[in-house]
């Protein structure tokens, strides 16, 4: 089975002198996901949590909503000419009775570590798929010092990028502040998909009562993600975009970007936040 993280020697150059040196990368290896035996995504993704990356994706593109909704995940033998098994193939079964995705989904859903959603749909389409509310604007309430904790806990949490130093994370917290699941991975929207996917697996969803915090920016394609999830906020290091500003608005998501420290922007869903001094 693909590793998550590699050996390989390398040439440093440091102030002028010249060494050899093993050095530790990110694993990086396609996963091929299929949905009752019929291909339907590739994405490139650190190796681990294979079956709640496919769940959690299935859930972002509207498919599940429930764990009842899924009958089992398999890495799928013989995907190579010789017959065996590589690990980066897996066989998503819907449970008796649960409808097939739209029509053209697997022609829509090619990913990359880069992009979970390239040429995808609009906003519109997002709305009409999500099958998991969206709890009142007031619901949960975070303080933001509370938030200005989360980078530095969500830091802490990162095993594997201490290593590396190549991989994006996503964390759920309480609105307390605890640290509740996190997860690594060399695609910030894989990350993301490995949590949700955890979250349907145990019968999680929605996510009504957590905070959403990612490593990078606030993308579009995350943004649908949570929503698609029923998670109430989402907190990012850096920017958002302003589609993922847009989706957010539309759909009463809390979306707060450039969280450093005690600064942060509240884009949209203040009214969950509970501000310094009130």
């Amino acid at each position: 089975m693909g590793r998550v993280t590699e050996r390989r020697r390398v040439l440093r150059i440091r102030d002028g002198v010249v060494s050899a040196r093993p050095d530790t990368l990110t694993a990086e290896e396609p996963l091929e996901i299929r949905l009752n035996g019929e291909p339907l995504s590739v994405t490139m993704r650190t190796p681990g949590d294979d079956f709640a990356l496919a769940a959690g994706f299935l859930v972002g593109e509207g498919v599940l909503a429930r764990r009842s909704e899924l009958a089992n995940v398999v890495y799928c033998a013989g995907a190579t000419e010789d017959g065996s098994n590589t690990y980066n193939v897996v066989d998503v079964r819907l449970a008796p009775g649960v409808p097939a995705p739209r029509e053209g989904l697997a022609r829509s859903v090619y990913t990359t570590s880069s992009c979970g959603v390239c040429g995808k749909a609009s906003l519109e389409a997002v709305r009409t798929t999500a099958r998991l509310p969206m709890p009142p604007d007031t619901a949960p309430r975070v303080a933001a010092a509370t938030l200005s904790a989360l980078p530095e806990r969500l830091r802490a949490a990162q095993r594997v990028f201490d290593r590396t130093g190549g991989l994006h994370a996503a964390a759920l917290f309480s609105p307390a502040g605890e640290l509740l699941d996190v997860r690594e991975d060399v695609g910030r929207h894989n990350a993301v998909d490995k949590l949700v996917g955890r979250a349907l697996q145990e019968g999680r969803l929605p996510l009504s009562e957590v905070v959403l915090m990612v490593s990078g920016r606030a993308s579009f394609e995350l943004v649908q993600k949570a929503v698609m999830a029923g998670i109430p906020m989402l907190a990012a290091v850096s920017a958002p975009s302003s589609l993922a500003v847009r989706l957010a608005e539309e759909s009463g998501l809390t979306l707060v970007g450039f969280l450093r420290g005690t600064s942060m922007n509240v884009y949209t869903g203040e009214a969950r936040l509970v501000l310094p001094g009130a």
